[in-house]
């Protein structure tokens, strides 16, 4: 197997438990790869989970090592890169409000027909991401434990995905984490974000390696296997730690 030149992750339940901050372990693991190789993060989730989870628990580092990190929040929908000092947002493939409007009204219509609207949430079950349209049936901040009782086959998900699809022809509808269904322009997934970091960070697709743990049909990361990047699958953020202690000496 081929050196990778740069090592793409998901997020959630990938390098960390869905919506929480990288344990302690992971932090030290994805330094140590950051000083070998880039690395980018790609999540449906928005640049303010990035920073909870991500940014705030790296602590104070070298601006060299942050320099090699790419983020891709909402799915690579939007892009930022650390220099200067900051976080800052290099593009961002927003929505019109005309397009907001219609994902938001589809997706809670239909929601509410199939008896999947719940009424005992964890904060909003809508959210405007500005590039993205978030469906999460627990709300945001709903227990991790809940979530993954909500839908443990995904049967839910798909379902919602397949009837909204139908009502927005021209926007792209799939399933995000275990309880959320993202909504973004046509043909952008985690596929067209790493197509978008093969030129912004200047490493072929050949020599890129990805982590994630919905690779399945259907999953949210399997766009990524599908175009051909090289893949690992994992099944939580513990399994990704083990396979990073054993890759990173390699590199």
């Amino acid at each position: 197997m081929p050196t990778p030149r740069l090592v793409a992750f998901d997020l959630d339940d990938t390098l960390a438990p869905s919506k929480s901050p990288l344990d302690g372990r992971m932090v030290e693991l994805l330094l140590a790869l950051l000083e070998r190789v880039p690395v980018c993060i790609i999540s449906g989730g928005q640049i303010a989970q990035f920073r909870a989870q991500v940014i705030e628990r790296l602590g104070d580092v070298d601006p060299a090592l942050l320099a090699r990190l790419h983020l891709m929040p909402t799915c690579g929908t939007q892009y930022w890169r650390h220099h200067e000092g900051a976080w800052h947002q290099e593009y961002a493939e927003n929505l019109t409000d005309d397009e907001k409007q219609r994902a938001l009204a589809a997706v809670e219509g239909e929601a509410r027909r199939l008896g999947l609207w719940e009424s005992e949430t964890w904060g909003p079950i809508l959210e405007d991401r500005e590039s993205q349209i978030t469906f999460s049936a627990l709300g945001q901040a709903a227990p991790v434990a809940a979530k993954a009782a909500w839908d443990p086959d995904g049967s839910r998900k798909a379902a919602l995905r397949d009837a909204v699809a139908v009502l927005v022809p021209d926007l792209e509808v799939r399933s995000g984490g275990s309880t959320s269904v993202d909504i973004t322009r046509k043909g952008i997934d985690k596929a067209y974000g790493m197509a978008r970091l093969e030129k912004l960070a200047d490493v072929p697709l050949d020599d890129m390696l990805f982590v994630g743990d919905r690779l399945d049909e259907g999953g949210n990361d399997r766009p990524v296997l599908d175009m051909g990047v090289r893949c690992h699958a994992v099944e939580g953020w513990e399994d990704t730690a083990d396979y990073l202690a054993e890759l990173i000496p390699t590199l």
